[in-house]
């Protein structure tokens, strides 16, 4: 297969993390979670007792950390200063933190330089928020992936408690609603469909029902076949 790179955009909880995965095995491509490169620096920060919506103080401390995203069979794992916060990164508290570390220009320009380096190497998946519009403005394939703030929520609020967070339904619905509003009205890299992106909206679809529509629109436009079932 030739080199290529897909973009998949999408608010919070949209389930981009899930599907880019299972996408990048079918296919034979890299998965790059760009999100988690976002919560490694928000748990640096968080670890140092500073306050994420300090722009000063974490672009003080920014030069200090070192994020590395490295692959085996076990799928990608994120290194923080050497160290495998993998799991770390996937709390609550960090999420809260991760939005608002996110808006700060020299911590997305650090992280945008890392990420395209890393598609210039080899055919990905890379999703987020600002893939299509910023990062890869040239993939081959940009996707937006949605679905409704009480879909996304019900989905958030189960992976929580996968992971031993019991939080209630209308936090966790509002926490969503707060994001969005967070990252579409923020002045740099603001979330938004690049013009060219294929909207998929995945509201009351199983995963596997996801995958399939997904699967479906990368073999249509890149005429790609999976490489295994």
């Amino acid at each position: 297969m030739s080199n290529f790179n897909i973009a998949i955009d999408g608010p919070s909880g949209a389930g981009k993390s899930t599907l880019a995965r299972r996408l990048a095995k079918r296919f034979g491509m890299t998965y790059v979670d760009t999100g988690a490169m976002y919560r490694a620096i928000a748990l640096y920060m968080h670890r140092l007792g500073i306050d994420c919506a300090d722009r000063e103080a974490v672009i003080g401390h920014l030069g200090e950390v070192q994020v590395t995203l490295e692959y085996g069979e076990e799928g990608q794992r994120v290194l923080l200063c050497g160290q495998d916060v993998s799991q770390d990164i996937r709390h609550h508290e960090i999420s809260e933190c991760t939005s608002k570390v996110s808006v700060i220009p020299e911590v997305r320009e650090y992280l945008t330089e890392m990420q395209r380096g890393l598609a210039k190497t080899k055919s990905c998946i890379m999703d987020g928020r600002d893939i299509g519009t910023v990062v890869l403005p040239n993939a081959d394939l940009k996707i937006f992936l949605t679905a409704s703030p009480e879909d996304r929520a019900r989905r958030r609020q189960k992976e929580l408690a996968q992971k031993g967070e019991e939080l209630p339904f209308e936090q966790v619905l509002a926490d969503i609603r707060q994001r969005d509003e967070r990252d579409s009205s923020r002045a740099v890299a603001p979330l938004r469909p690049a013009q060219d992106s294929v909207i998929v909206d995945t509201t009351g679809n199983t995963l596997e029902q996801s995958v399939e529509q997904l699967e479906e629109i990368l073999v249509k436009h890149l005429g790609v076949s999976p490489v295994c079932g």
